[in-house]
């Protein structure tokens, strides 16, 4: 059992540490909110990963991967939710442009520009949660990785729920590690053209992971 445990940490750990659509959205939260912001993004998205390992234990999940058009309505939802993230991104990022423009002798003042507020708490946990949710690949990955770590003399269901809630545990551990380090590195995403690049970059991205969800065959 020990052993079992040990390989799915590791495994959720790599899988973790590979960039996606939690990473872009994190960082996207954290340019607009802060640290406090990205937080309660990442508690959302959290909350969906166990709805996900929760859905294959009651084979939930099976029926998803398993249907035409289960998967091709969640595909839809969950790239109209990525690219309005992306499309607003860049959005904001245009109006703060045209907004700020500042003349020759301010241009030194507007060089360093304040995160501004995290916002609403229940509106970036809505953002975390419907970005995991509405993305039928965690319902194919969470159904096809899952069962490997299941030995064949335990009850499935305890067993399911055991390696949900370590699956957020990781997965948390390691996107607070990854918001204290964008955190750690505010004074230089506060500088005006850094943080500009960074959101046209975020919302690109957004945009991007967004076509593919949508265009990518079951």
């Amino acid at each position: 059992m020990l052993g079992t445990l040990l390989a799915f940490a590791v495994a959720v750990l790599l899988g973790s540490m590979v960039p996606g659509p939690t990473t872009a959205v994190l960082i996207r939260q954290t340019l607009r909110g802060g640290r406090r912001a990205s937080v309660w993004t990442l508690a959302g998205n959290e909350t969906g990963v166990f709805l996900w390992g929760l859905a294959v234990a009651f084979g939930l999940s099976g029926l998803i991967a398993a249907s035409q058009l289960a998967y091709d309505v969640l595909r839809v939802v969950g790239a109209a939710v990525l690219l309005y993230l992306g499309a607003q991104a860049l959005w904001e990022n245009r109006r703060r442009k045209s907004e700020s423009a500042p003349e020759p002798a301010l241009a030194e003042a507007a060089e360093s520009v304040p995160v501004p507020s995290a916002g609403n708490a229940w509106h970036n946990y809505r953002i975390g949660l419907l970005t995991i949710v509405t993305n039928p690949k965690y319902a194919v990955f969470a159904v096809s990785f899952l069962p490997q770590f299941v030995p064949s003399d335990v009850s499935p269901l305890p067993m399911f729920v055991l390696l949900s809630a370590l699956w957020v545990i990781l997965d948390s551990c390691w996107f607070l590690g990854f918001i204290w380090f964008i955190h750690w590195l505010r004074p230089v995403f506060s500088r005006s053209r850094v943080r500009a690049w960074l959101e046209r970059t975020t919302g690109a991205v957004l945009i991007a992971l967004g076509l593919k969800l949508v265009t990518e065959p079951f």
